[in-house]
């Protein structure tokens, strides 16, 4: 029994350099490993603490590799640059853009319809989506003091995503849209992207800076989440299947097929028609009602809107009687149903009263919960579902 025990003191100068022998251990693992770091301070000594620290690296616990940060710092980045081009924005895009090109096929004659013609689609499509991120990414540069109070997690007001690279992205988006439209569609097409471009920078970038004034910020965003969207993806569209032409760049190049008509010569389709006017008007009530949530970041800022002239209840109330104006237009357009352009009109009655009474329940939700800052954005969200509901529905009416 002698040989197996030990003094006080000697066991004390085994504990002492046991700990000296594992502080390059301790100092090697990261911070987020604490259980693996606690379990090196516990009293131990020679074989033991070496099998149970090979025991925690076997299971699982090793040291991260530089693959591992790297990974992390790729998924931060795309998760910022994901919400720098505001998701909620993107579907709308993307449902308004299916919703056309599908009702300008179901009219089309069949025998024009060439799947040699979906990159062209695409390559469209993709250019909306770089001017989506474009008009919305320049907005949060210039308004980074408003979204920090307004929209704190947004990547460039959280800090999430610097300037420079959230102007890097900006532009990149701008220069890959243009040179899609440049290369797939005609000068028209091409001039209005531009015209769009020039109005997303016009409205949060000084001197302009349209946002300042109520009334021409709804009138931009009016114009190009209405009538530049619907409209030109309906003339890209039958500019495609007519063949009118190819990209800009071949035009300029004498190298196009066929010259494009003026606008006034196309025949225009009633139900594009009907959806240009109500996604317009949809359009004006999103520009009235998106300043809800932002009251406070705007008055701080200066910036004068509906809601710091009016009120949240009175600017809900507004924006919601404009889009039921809408609802009864489109409650009214199917039972007249010129032209028998839209194949079924009892559908397209039900699924707007179906909407309004949505929006009407919605009005109501926000008025019992006293406009507080969430019932305002649950508000503001219903607002955006209605819109997408109208895309939904447009090619099966």
């Amino acid at each position: 029994m002698a040989a197996f025990s030990v003094n006080s003191s000697s066991s004390k100068s085994v504990m002492r350099a046991a700990r000296a022998a594992f502080k390059p251990l301790k100092r090697t693992r990261l911070h987020s490993y604490h259980s693996e770091s606690s379990a090196l301070h516990r009293p131990s000594v020679g074989v033991y603490a070496s099998s149970s620290a090979a025991s925690a690296d076997s299971s699982g616990f090793n040291e991260p590799k530089e693959d591992d940060d790297d990974s992390s710092s790729v998924a931060a980045f795309l998760g910022a640059c994901w919400k720098f081009v505001r998701p909620h924005t993107i579907r709308g895009t993307i449902l308004g853009t299916t919703a056309l090109v599908t009702r300008c096929l179901l009219e089309a004659d069949p025998s024009l319809i060439n799947w040699k013609l979906l990159p062209t689609a695409l390559m469209g499509l993709f250019a909306l989506l770089c001017g989506n991120g474009y008009i919305v990414g320049i907005n949060q540069i210039y308004d980074v003091n408003i979204d920090a109070v307004n929209k704190p997690f947004l990547p460039v007001a959280s800090g999430e995503l610097s300037k420079a690279k959230a102007w890097v992205l900006c532009l990149g988006f701008a220069a890959a849209g243009m040179a899609a439209v440049l290369l797939n569609y005609g000068t028209l097409i091409s001039a209005l992207y531009a015209f769009g471009l020039f109005i997303g920078w016009a409205y949060s970038v000084p001197p302009l800076r349209l946002k300042r004034s109520a009334f021409l910020a709804f009138l931009c965003i009016a114009t190009v989440r209405g009538f530049l969207l619907n409209f030109g993806v309906y003339y890209a569209t039958q500019a495609a299947l007519q063949g009118w032409g190819g990209g800009a760049i071949q035009s300029l190049l004498g190298n196009a097929p066929a010259t494009a008509p003026a606008i006034s010569a196309i025949a225009w389709s009633p139900a594009i028609i009907f959806i240009t006017t109500f996604v317009t008007v949809f359009a004006t009530a999103i520009a009235i009602t998106k300043d809800l949530p932002d009251a406070e970041g705007d008055r701080r800022e200066g910036i004068t809107t509906f809601t710091t002239q009016y009120g949240v209840p009175a600017v809900a109330t507004l924006g919601t009687g404009l889009l039921l104006s809408n609802y009864v237009l489109a409650v009214t357009v199917a039972m007249l149903n010129p032209s028998s352009a839209f194949h079924r009109p009892l559908f397209m009655m039900a699924a707007h009263a179906a909407a309004a009474g949505y929006l009407l329940w919605s009005r109501s939700e926000l008025g019992k919960a006293n406009c507080t800052q969430p019932a305002i954005k649950e508000f503001y969200r219903r607002v955006w579902n209605c819109f997408y509901w109208e895309y939904l529905i447009f090619p099966f009416c």
